[in-house]
């Protein structure tokens, strides 16, 4: 066996630069599009040496904050399908740390990222060293043991060779597509730096491939008898589909067999958004034509989904229907006492297809599916193109605005959002024709991933405009990385509603009976304060951006136009209200609301969701 003497940090980088994944249409392209670092003690000495020396096979990307550049890798896995990674390196103790929300929400979301933070000394003999946790009870536990609960496949590295094991079996979860998430390998920054034999064969890795895995024919076979049995079907398509890349497959299935598709946050764009079969949004944030359906049908088929309480409605959705769930993976498969065929979702939708050949929805139920997804169509755009002068503007209206300045209605805009109003106007208003155009991080929700989650599209992307519609209250949560964007060369535009403070949760608090507290900024001037006015178009042009703020919908459509011109990164502000929704659609969401309280409308609210309750699933 022929080896090379390298340190374990070198061996790393070596292996990632050589990873190769094999795509369905035979191109082979790098699996490691390179790596996002933020250095210190922990890490500079080992793998900072290790990748300037790769830097021209293996990029490395500096960024401002550990969490937003971690976010930013995420993003460039989700815009790549899960077929392409990034890593991350950070120092020990604070950078390690700030990694834990980002491997949180990339294991929600099933999202792949290897995050590889520095450790303290394998050897101890300098400990406590800087940043060091010490635990009284735990000598080997680190800061970075946080990230074990919140990752597929953690490791420690305590020796060198111990990576031709581990790298690969990190690698591996990251690219199955039933346990793929973030992975964290922790390096000691002593073993970075030592040397072993490293084999030949490490550094250069067969190319990889994604599994397709094929149902059970047992499985297979009661699933077929539900479709046949099912007159009103309802076809819910989940995050699973467009990460199958199974859009065509579910597009011919609905074709085929005459079934609606409403399609969950993580789903939308897994259909185009004209074709007559495609209801829209479903749940919580759905459609008045997505939810109709679900309230009618007999069976749904959730393709991909997790099903989680913003699509099933805190499960009070669809309870009168059978549940049939496709997934490669069955944890989510069997969820709620469903029945499961646990396989890839193309591989699954064909094999259901042609086993139920000759099998269709009653007509009736087509046709009344059609006509509700035309109808909502054309709500959608009198909703999304009546913002009046002199009216503050809500969502919908910029949204409109957004949207339709674009080239035309195929455009391969990426829109990106996390958290706030935006996801739920997004997720009903939207129009998209490509898989990917809506890349939208509703499973954990997370404030602060919108503008670094739109530099990792861009990344992942770059021939494509990336629109970050953001908040205000995100925004100032985490902003950091407008300015890698912009040294990075990475334009986005990214759309600043500021409403003043957190008008979502101001909502919700007072949906539940609670009194207007602590969210909006005028709430929140204590006795001694000020009120804050906070420019965050000169605070972006201050990162570097260009940036501007407009007073009304039709100087934001001017500013869009300039902004598409226009080669580096571009924020633009706009005012608008917290107190207007769209009421179209919707659906019960259960939120823990005090049995106790002295004020009556915590009461009547209490009251309402017990009478809610006793719909739901059990």
């Amino acid at each position: 066996m022929k080896t090379l003497r390298l340190t374990l940090a070198q061996a790393i980088v070596r292996h990632l630069a050589a990873l190769r994944v094999e795509l369905d249409d035979g191109r082979v392209l790098p699996y490691c599009g390179g790596v996002f670092a933020i250095f210190g003690h922990g890490n500079v000495a080992g793998l900072g040496e290790a990748l300037h020396a790769s830097r021209d096979v293996l990029p490395t990307f500096r960024a401002h904050n550990e969490q937003a550049m971690a976010h930013a890798a995420i993003a460039y896995a989700k815009a790549n399908f899960r077929r392409r990674i990034l890593a991350v390196t950070t120092s020990i103790g604070p950078g390690a740390t700030n990694l834990v929300t980002a491997a949180a929400l990339a294991h929600v979301n099933r999202l792949p990222v290897l995050l590889l933070p520095g450790d303290t000394f394998a050897s101890r003999a300098p400990d406590p060293v800087l940043q060091q946790l010490e635990d009284f009870q735990h000598g080997d536990l680190s800061a970075n043991d946080s990230l074990r609960p919140v990752t597929r496949f953690f490791d420690r590295i305590v020796r060198p060779g111990q990576i031709l094991t581990a790298l690969p079996h990190a690698i591996r979860t990251m690219l199955d597509p039933a346990l793929c998430g973030p992975v964290c390998l922790a390096l000691p920054q002593d073993v970075q730096a030592e040397a072993f034999d490293c084999p030949e064969s490490f550094l250069a890795p067969a190319t990889l491939r994604v599994r397709r895995p094929g149902p059970d024919a047992v499985e297979l076979e009661r699933a077929v008898a539900a479709l046949r049995a099912a007159r009103r079907p309802l076809i819910v398509a989940g995050g699973g589909v467009l990460y199958s890349e199974a859009t065509r497959a579910l597009a011919e299935f609905a074709r085929r067999h005459g079934v609606p598709v409403a399609e969950t946050q993580a789903g939308k764009g897994s259909l185009a958004w004209d074709h007559p079969l495609n209801v829209g949004a479903i749940g919580v944030t759905g459609s008045p034509a997505a939810n109709g359906c679900a309230r009618d049908a007999d069976l749904v088929l959730a393709v991909g989904s997790r099903l989680q309480d913003f699509t099933t409605g805190s499960h009070t959705l669809f309870t009168q229907a059978r549940l049939l769930s496709v997934n490669v993976q069955s944890f989510d498969a069997h969820k709620w006492h469903g029945d499961a065929l646990v396989c890839d979702a193309r591989v699954g939708l064909a094999a259901l297809s042609a086993a139920a050949a000759g099998w269709q929805a009653d007509a009736g139920w087509t046709g009344s599916a059609e006509r509700a997804a035309a109808a909502w169509n054309t709500r959608v755009t009198a909703l999304t193109t009546q913002a009046q002068p002199g009216v503050l503007p809500y969502d919908a209206d910029v949204i409109g605005a957004v949207r339709d300045a674009a080239a035309d209605s195929a455009s391969g805009d990426i829109v990106v959002c996390a958290a706030g109003t935006l996801p739920a106007e997004l997720h009903k208003l939207w129009r998209t024709s490509r898989p990917g155009g809506y890349h939208v991080e509703y499973g954990y929700s997370c404030m602060g991933y919108e503008i670094a989650g739109g530099l990792g599209a861009k990344i992942a992307q770059p021939d494509r405009e990336v629109i970050v519609m953001v908040g205000d209250g995100s925004y100032l949560m985490m902003n950091s990385e407008i300015a890698t964007s912009v040294m990075l060369g990475r334009k986005i535009v990214v759309i600043v509603l500021d409403n003043r403070g957190y008008g979502c949760i101001q909502r919700l608090q007072q949906a539940c009976g609670g009194a207007s507290f602590n969210n909006l900024i005028d709430d929140c001037i204590a006795e001694d304060g000020a009120d804050v006015r906070i420019d965050f178009a000169a605070h972006a042009a201050a990162m570097g951006a260009d940036s501007v703020h407009v007073p009304d919908v039709a100087a934001l459509r001017d500013a869009l136009v300039r902004a598409r011109a226009a080669k580096k990164t571009q924020v633009i502000v706009i005012d608008t209200t917290h107190t207007r929704t769209t009421d179209d659609g919707g659906c019960w969401w259960e939120v823990g609301i005090p049995e106790v309280s002295a004020r009556p409308e915590v009461a009547r609210a209490a009251a309402a969701a017990r009478d809610a309750k006793r719909a739901q699933r059990p």
